[in-house]
């Protein structure tokens, strides 16, 4: 039974605290050791049922219930599709970027949350797009890197050919005017573009050599540094492994002509997106707890798992949480530029005075909680230091209450996720996630890659799981900081 009409909504807004300039406002039974997960099959289990993957069924108290009973994977996967598929790769820095981060901000503002964007610097970015008639096949994101050293701001239409290695000898004599397939050999990259060019390529698309499965190659913006004060006349893109198998096996079938464009994103700024609701009747210094994923992705990636599925996990929990009581205040923290280098929430940390920093009791890290890949059976909980927190004992405990105990690994020493970045300063923090049994490098084939859809990564049965875990984890938290 929903039972919401039993608290009052938290968005009164004879109660929100008055706005600042900067606050925005808008005028497994399938995926979790069996058959991958479908997107569009929604979980189908009540609160009391044992979940897919649990070992026994769950023992809820009555908060977990208020919980676990609202949030809803199906409700996220509509964010999801906003995400990955109207918007697609989110660049840092970028008007993809930009254009979730707006996103983003109007949802959590509409949910009644006190929200604002949070601006900070980010390098220039170089990006391709390839485009085809007939089509490129759609099951694909076709972004591309490009070269900072070679034509930017520009188009290219023309036939292609595959000159595999890419030696002089490898050319054909007709290669005149033509988007030219070679391998890419970093210690060989520069040489490979100066024949490209002395033949009078049109453009060059590096193809990666393939990495040893479940890994897959990303794409890339070669860098050629012996033309930075002279850049190459023709573009020069870096494709994804996924890229390259398409485009050889197309062009093995039929000829093929390629549109290949450049752009190059200066002077670019990122921004992290904040909201949070204070507890009713405490004061500005309330403890606060903190549920947070990074938004953007890396180039030519949908990122529908990374990090779509934190980020919509956010949104969800933020709708269920808005109306539940609390005694600390809750936040959400969506990062911009994760990719980089963890530069937004790095950057948000460091604008926090330590007063600010004492008063978080946990972070929860929310990095890729939804895939769909067979092998992703276990649920890490990731910690900078290797030594467990407030988070992840938190989630510990819930996984206890859900069934789930022994799905979850030990505390494991990790970083390289956002997390990292409130423990390098001894604010307690994990990351969560779905990963392979034996090792969290253990990732799926789609990561960071084209294929990184929700139709080919995503598991609502996971994304679900991974709502209830944390949604109680994070409201136990906020109940009794």
């Amino acid at each position: 039974m929903d039972s919401r009409a039993d608290f009052p909504a938290a968005g009164n807004p004879d109660e929100r605290p008055a706005k600042s300039p900067v606050t925005r406002r808008r005028a497994l039974a399938l995926g979790l050791g069996g058959a991958a997960a479908l997107a569009t099959a929604t979980p189908a289990w009540a609160v009391t049922d044992q979940r897919p993957g649990a070992v026994r069924p769950p023992n809820l108290g009555v908060h977990d219930r208020l919980v676990a009973g609202r949030v809803s994977a199906k409700r996220a996967l509509a964010h999801l599709r906003h995400l990955s598929e109207k918007i697609g790769p989110r660049i840092g820095g970028t008007s993809s970027e930009r254009t979730a981060a707006r996103y983003l901000a109007d949802e959590l503002d509409d949910l009644g949350y006190r929200t604002s964007l949070q601006p900070f610097p980010v390098a220039d970015k170089f990006l391709g797009q390839l485009s085809s008639r007939p089509g490129l096949p759609d099951d694909l994101n076709w972004q591309v890197g490009a070269s900072p050293h070679a034509a930017l701001d520009t188009r290219v239409t023309a036939r292609v050919v595959d000159v595999g290695a890419g030696a002089p000898e490898n050319y054909p004599a007709d290669v005149a005017g033509k988007v030219v397939l070679v391998d890419y050999v970093a210690a060989q990259r520069e040489a490979l573009v100066a024949t490209a060019v002395a033949k009078q390529a049109a453009a060059v698309v590096f193809l990666p050599a393939d990495l040893v499965e479940p890994r897959r190659a990303q794409a890339f913006a070669p860098t050629l540094p012996g033309s930075a004060t002279t850049p190459v006349p023709i573009p020069v893109v870096g494709v994804a492994q996924a890229q390259k198998h398409r485009l050889r096996e197309r062009l093995a079938h039929r000829p093929l002509t390629l549109t290949v464009a450049t752009s190059a994103h200066r002077g670019l700024t990122s921004h992290n997106v904040l909201a949070e609701r204070a507890p009713r009747w405490a004061g500005p210094n309330s403890p606060v707890v903190m549920v947070s994923a990074h938004y953007d992705t890396v180039i030519g990636a949908p990122g529908a798992n990374d990090d779509g599925s934190g980020t919509v996990l956010c949104l969800e929990l933020a709708r269920v949480l808005r109306s539940l009581p609390v005694d600390a205040t809750v936040r959400f923290g969506l990062w911009g530029s994760e990719e980089q280098g963890l530069i937004g929430s790095r950057y948000y940390v460091a604008q926090l005075p330590q007063a600010e920093r004492d008063r978080i009791v946990a972070v929860y890290q929310n990095d890729m909680v939804a895939t769909s890949w067979d092998p992703a059976t276990r649920y890490w909980l990731l910690s900078f230091d290797g030594l467990a927190n407030r988070a992840t004992d938190e989630v510990t405990a819930a996984a206890t209450r859900l069934g789930y105990q022994p799905r979850i690994s030990p505390v494991t020493l990790r970083g390289s996720s956002d997390h990292q970045s409130f423990q390098e300063v001894g604010i307690a923090s994990a990351n969560f996630s779905w990963r392979g049994e034996e090792s969290p490098a253990l990732l799926e084939p789609p990561y960071h890659s084209p294929e990184d859809t929700i139709e080919k990564n995503i598991s609502l049965s996971r994304l679900q799981v991974s709502l209830e875990l944390i949604g109680a984890a994070a409201y136990a938290t906020a109940r009794r900081p």
